[in-house]
């Protein structure tokens, strides 16, 4: 079969045809580092990583980027709050992404660049919207530009929805549009935000709007027109219709498919840190389930399905796993642990059909109930031949249990995460003392950092730690 995926921007699924054969280009809207991922986030992050290695496993050369927005409103105003620069926010959180992501065996992308990395690119994509008539800078003397929506007929067909249904755009004050629709492209200086917070451009001090960032890294990273564009579903609209309204009228064709998965919500709601019901990594280890559990949770729903959390449901999918797990080790144990096999005709058949991981998963537990029969009946050339074709499955769904990402085969980098990951934090909680002027509590935490042997520096650019010796 041929890879078939659903496309939001025709709201069908279509067979995949690739822009150049052999050969996928991937950009994935990574987070937006105000604070550290919950299990909602990270479910992106698995997510693709699944469709990535599907995509290896069908002989594709892939260029995945993940971007990571660490310029943004929302950024600005923790900023603020904590007394802290931007940019030392954003960089904390970006250390717990990246060991989250780690802990859950996602492959790193080809490239991860950082939002304030593009600002020429976006300087440039602007000024070529201001000269084909598609933008224009406010006349209120803000230093704001913003993209003229009316002048866009195509407007609102990713997300289905028409402009004159649609409100403010709710990301700048209305003083400066000719259109409450239209949105900021660039964002001027304001006395009451950081400092620091700006760059220079053509039309005065500022910093980019958020929708402009990602066009101007999907242009630098993997040209006009690319494969896939894959985010959250609540990121269809504003976010997506606005990359796709503004890339397309500066003369970019932009993706060809677009692959929105479903959130993860609690409750009925959606998880988030405003709303006080974010989930994270720590909270799961808690309950006893490990990351790769965790991981199996993400992968037995549909990409495209909702997943709404509970408890019950996590323990139950770690009880599943284990069993998988069980058979594996068993099988391993009695006749080595082999290679990979061929995978299972009804598994490729149900990951081709928009990468239906359930339907997937269907198929493996069939074959599980003929490998655990055969280990009973001492048959050692059908477990040997169905563990070879468990693990391969597994492998695409990136939880083989033999993996080494799972075992520990290469301790020291599993370490080096779980290091990176709890130093963040400490400096996180440092600096939230530093913001609110408690410096006892501050101290107290660089204090305990170096009882543990991690030195930390106070530098221009943020705090730096090593590994130190103790005094």
């Amino acid at each position: 079969m041929t890879l078939r995926l659903y496309d939001t921007a025709t709201r069908s699924v279509r067979d995949f045809v690739p822009r150049e054969a052999g050969k996928v280009g991937v950009y994935l809207c990574g987070l937006t580092l105000q604070a550290p991922p919950h299990i909602g986030h990270l479910r992106s992050g698995v997510n693709y990583d699944v469709l990535r290695r599907w995509l290896l496993t069908a002989g594709y050369e892939v260029m995945f980027i993940r971007n990571l927005t660490d310029i943004d409103d929302k950024i600005l105003v923790k900023a603020m709050e904590q007394g802290r620069p931007f940019w030392s926010i954003a960089y904390t959180n970006e250390l717990v992404l990246a060991a989250s992501y780690r802990s859950l065996n996602v492959l790193p992308p080809t490239y991860e660049p950082r939002a304030t990395g593009h600002i020429p690119e976006m300087h440039e994509l602007i000024a070529k919207l201001i000269a084909d008539g598609h933008a224009y800078p406010a006349t209120d003397g803000s230093g704001d530009v913003y993209f003229d929506v009316a002048s866009w007929p195509a407007y609102g067909s990713l997300s289905g929805q028409s402009p004159d249904d649609m409100q403010s755009a709710g990301d700048a004050p209305e003083r400066g549009k000719r259109d409450p629709r239209d949105f900021a492209l660039w964002k001027g200086a304001k006395p009451d935000e950081p400092a620091d917070a700006y760059w220079p451009s053509p039309w005065g001090r500022g910093r980019p709007g958020w929708h402009i960032e990602c066009s101007a890294m999907c242009w630098r990273y993997l040209g006009a027109e690319f494969d896939i564009h894959g985010g959250g579903l609540d990121l269809t609209f504003p976010h997506h219709e606005n990359e796709l309204a503004q890339s397309q009228a500066a003369g970019l064709p932009f993706a060809r498919y677009w692959v929105h998965h479903g959130l993860l919500s609690i409750g009925g709601a959606k998880m988030g840190k405003s709303l006080g019901n974010a989930l994270d990594l720590t909270y799961v280890d808690s309950l006893g389930v490990r990351p790769v559990e965790l991981r199996y949770y993400y992968v037995a729903a549909h990409y495209r399905s909702r997943i709404d959390y509970s408890e019950d449901s996590l323990r139950e999918a770690a009880v599943a796993y284990r069993r998988i797990e069980g058979f594996v080790q068993r099988a391993a144990e009695r006749v080595g642990a082999g290679e990979l096999g061929v995978l299972p005709a009804g598994f490729a058949a149900a990951m081709d059909d928009d990468l239906n991981t359930s339907a997937a998963l269907a198929v493996l537990h069939d074959l599980l109930r003929d490998g655990n029969n055969a280990l009973t009946n001492g048959d050692d050339v059908t477990v040997r031949t169905v563990l070879a074709a468990v693990r391969s499955m597994l492998d695409i769904l990136g939880v083989d249990p033999l993996d080494p990402a799972w075992t520990g085969g290469d301790r020291a980098e599993d370490l080096r995460g779980v290091v990176d990951y709890l130093i963040a934090l400490a400096l996180e909680q440092r600096a939230q003392a530093r913001g609110r002027k408690d410096w006892a509590a501050a101290d107290a935490v660089r204090d305990q950092l170096k009882q543990a042997g991690v030195v930390v520096e106070d530098t221009p650019q943020g705090p730096r730690w090593t590994i130190g010796e103790q005094d």
